[in-house]
């Protein structure tokens, strides 16, 4: 059964494992420096469907469906799935796994999706509420794009600050007493608003959430960073991965030389035209589901923690002039 450990932190203490994982990403993410660690990528933006919302609910069940074959299992076999996504009503989400017939369970975190779904998996499998579950999110560009920002065909010019958002989906398959990796605990974050504005700078309006989750995991925990491999932040980018630094900085805590972001190391900044680097759900998603994961059958990981950041605020926050509210979820995944 899970414990607490401080404030925010749970222990599982039946060693919920990532059995299988699948990935599937975009054209400029397979072009990008992980081009080799997904399982499947599209050239096409709407992936065979007449609009870009069906094309990342597409994305969501084929990477679904890409785990369970990897391990040869069948939707019966799962017994909850947890899902989310950008979109209004998360409808990438519930559109994309409607047909399954998998007990659904709605979520939504923002860019901090991934970590979100995981732990929750994770909790259930860890207290017997389930046997299998899945985890699963993604995001796309043009549905992001048409959602929170501008039509494609307007051609706005993008900020310094402003991030490109992954088209992908990650899913991960979780089991109890499975030989992957496992979910050893998770913290939840708690909701930080610095009073930032601008829905292009989303690095800085992420930063305070994951400085603050960190912070209280390390000391729920009793740990440095210097305890562990690597640490994983979803999303920050450029912009934000400097502000945490810079967050820690005050709290005596250097992660510099333990830290990587999904953002920044999925897209090449010097080639590719991504400015502050990736986010979106999907951006974290497919990382864990792919790279991580692959650096720990190939023992190159033992000791992590994953830490997915979102940004709470929906276009009509956004409208109506309010500030961006973030939060950031964290994981910490060992091997044997």
């Amino acid at each position: 059964m899970a414990k607490k450990a401080g404030k925010r932190t749970i222990i599982f203490e039946n060693r919920p494992s990532v059995v299988s994982y699948g990935s599937i990403v975009g054209k400029k993410e397979h072009e990008g420096p992980l081009a080799g660690e997904f399982d499947t990528y599209t050239t096409d933006s709407f992936f065979g469907e007449n609009s870009f919302e069906k094309a990342e609910s597409k994305l969501q069940k084929t990477a679904v469906n890409i785990a369970l074959e990897k391990k040869k299992l069948k939707t019966d076999d799962i017994d909850a799935v947890f899902a989310g996504d950008l979109l209004n009503q998360c409808i990438g989400s519930s559109f994309g796994i409607r047909e399954m017939g998998i007990p659904f369970i709605g979520l939504y975190g923002a860019c901090s999706t991934m970590a979100l779904s995981t732990a929750l998996a994770s909790l259930f499998v860890d207290c017997g509420a389930a046997k299998r579950t899945l985890a699963v999110t993604s995001s796309h560009f043009c549905s992001a794009e048409r959602q929170y920002r501008f039509p494609l065909n307007y051609g706005s010019q993008r900020t310094p600050t402003a991030q490109w958002t992954v088209t992908g989906s990650g899913a991960l398959i979780v089991e109890s007493g499975g030989d992957g990796p496992y979910i050893n605990a998770a913290a939840f974050g708690e909701i930080e608003d610095y009073g930032i504005t601008d829905t292009n700078n989303m690095g800085a309006a992420m930063a305070p959430a994951a400085a603050s989750t960190l912070i209280h995991y390390l000391r729920d925990t009793n740990t440095t960073p210097e305890d562990y491999d690597i640490i994983f932040t979803g999303d920050l980018g450029y912009t934000g991965t400097q502000a945490l630094y810079e967050l820690c900085d005050r709290e005596k805590v250097d992660i510099r030389c333990r830290h990587s972001d999904c953002g920044i190391i999925i897209f090449d900044r010097e080639k590719q035209d991504v400015h502050s680097g990736g986010s979106g759900c999907g951006c974290s998603a497919v990382v864990l589901a792919s790279y991580i994961m692959h650096r720990f059958e190939n023992k190159e990981l033992k000791n992590i923690l994953f830490m997915s950041t979102g940004a709470l605020m929906s276009p009509t926050s956004s409208f109506q002039g309010e500030s961006i509210p973030a939060i950031a979820h964290l994981l910490n995944i060992k091997s044997e």
